[in-house]
């Protein structure tokens, strides 16, 4: 009887170490006026997944309008000279005080429905502090594949491919922002977005604002053996 006990002992203190191992999935979720968002943030990128936790316990996306829309490419927002802005004002400016350095993987592709850090033309590839953009992209043909290839200079994956052939996305932006996420639900929503009336500047004619960001809180799972 000991002997069972102490085998049982043996696997339960080793289910509760290999869970221990598995990486902690963070998810975020956007509410808008049209739906949820709902991200999943990738645990190979922590400085960027932890910044945009940070910002969301601190509720500062709270407010803040998606500012930027082209059909067929990307929807963007995070700006936070954004949460006052007067209609027609020009924004896509505005930061925070320091920057989040690249964390560009080459198995993180721009497919329809990726969350990327926003930039300018920053040497080293580091991002906004706030600014993100999540791709709705178009798909391609292997042709047009293979231009893209030789201009960014990446061989792709039969699988990367295939992604872009058939889901889409916008490989021109592999290899130089940072992938940090996905959308899991709502890229209805995102859509609905995309395809807002806009002005020259691409911004919304409407309003169209984060009510809300949070991180999703984790159901805690009981580890046993029975």
């Amino acid at each position: 009887m000991k002997k069972i006990l102490l085998v049982a002992s043996c696997l339960f203190a080793l289910t509760l170490t290999v869970a221990a191992k598995k990486p902690k999935e963070t998810k975020v979720v956007i509410e808008t006026e049209y739906g949820k968002i709902v991200m999943l943030l990738y645990s190979y990128t922590p400085l960027n997944t932890n910044n945009m936790v940070k910002l969301a316990n601190e509720h500062y996306y709270d407010s803040t309008l998606f500012h930027r829309v082209i059909p067929s490419f990307v929807i963007q927002g995070g700006d936070p000279e954004s949460k006052h802005a007067k209609p027609e004002e020009a924004l896509g400016n505005g930061d925070l005080k320091y920057r989040v350095p690249a964390e560009i993987n080459d198995s993180a592709i721009h497919k329809r429905g990726a969350l990327g850090v926003a930039r300018d033309n920053t040497p080293d590839k580091s991002g906004s502090a706030c600014q993100f953009y999540i791709v709705t992209g178009k798909t391609y043909t292997d042709k047009e594949m293979d231009n893209i290839s030789k201009g960014n200079k990446r061989n792709y994956t039969p699988a990367q491919r295939e992604i872009y052939k058939t889901i889409g996305g916008t490989p021109m932006l592999d290899g130089n922002y940072t992938v940090f996420g996905e959308v899991l639900e709502g890229m209805d929503v995102v859509d609905k977005i995309s395809n807002e009336p806009r002005d020259a500047r691409d911004r919304p004619r409407k309003d169209i604002r984060m009510i809300s960001v949070r991180v999703m809180k984790q159901k805690k799972k009981f580890l046993g053996i029975f």
